[in-house]
């Protein structure tokens, strides 16, 4: 007997981190995407070299949730596993939309009438990255600067259809000399990859491993920085 998976919509609640700005209303709104087992309230703190003036910083939570170390029930969040994954990426995609419209409507009460709008970042680390470049893709969100961390754009997403959307996000790569899971070789790879696509892009790099830099991602943050 043929067992068929099948899929049905339900409604449930996602947890989402927020540093709220110091003035109001925001001026810049950051989407971070954490990486593979962290959590979202404390990936927030390594953004706290940066949360200044009228700089909100939001973090959505994947929507996977598991034990990291089951005898202190440590707990970690990813995005998504080989398992169903084409489901998984549809339904992320979706919730940062989602979550994206839902900040912005929120921001968007502060206002005085003819104000411009926040100026969106989007910052991706580690496998937070795929989720950024897949949202960027598929998504309906509004994002004017995308920042790569500590990995790469997906290996599946066609630059041919997708390259046009990741150069009009003002993309920056960022990686580690010493970034254990992202040696010298594969960021040649990637590098090479984009710019045959035709892809416009950043590069930074700073003296350390597989984590959030402050003093790089002070100037990332900086006004029209490139660090």
């Amino acid at each position: 007997m043929a067992v068929e998976p099948r899929h049905i919509t339900i409604e449930r609640r996602v947890r989402y981190a927020v540093l709220e700005p110091h003035e109001r209303p925001a001026t810049e709104i950051w989407f971070a995407l954490h990486g593979y087992n962290q959590l979202a309230h404390r990936f927030l703190r390594y953004f706290q070299p940066i949360h200044t003036g009228a700089r909100c910083i939001v973090a959505p939570e994947g929507l996977h949730r598991q034990y990291i170390d089951h005898e202190s029930r440590r707990v970690g969040a990813s995005w998504m596993t080989s398992e169903d994954r084409l489901t998984d990426i549809e339904d992320y995609v979706g919730y940062l939309d989602r979550l994206h419209a839902h900040i912005l409507a929120e921001e968007s009460r502060r206002r005085a009438g003819g104000s411009p709008p926040a100026r969106i970042v989007g910052l991706g680390f580690s496998q937070g990255v795929h989720t950024l470049c897949r949202w960027l893709a598929f998504g309906r969100a509004r994002i004017d600067r995308a920042v790569l961390w500590g990995s790469t754009v997906p290996p599946d997403l066609e630059l041919a259809e997708h390259g046009a959307t990741l150069s009009d996000a003002d993309l920056h790569l960022v990686v580690g000399d010493a970034d254990e899971y992202y040696d010298r070789a594969a960021v040649k790879a990637h590098e090479a990859r984009l710019r045959g696509a035709g892809v416009a892009f950043t590069s930074h790099r700073y003296p350390g491993g597989h984590h959030l830099d402050a003093g790089t991602l002070r100037c990332l943050a900086e006004p029209g920085g490139t660090g």
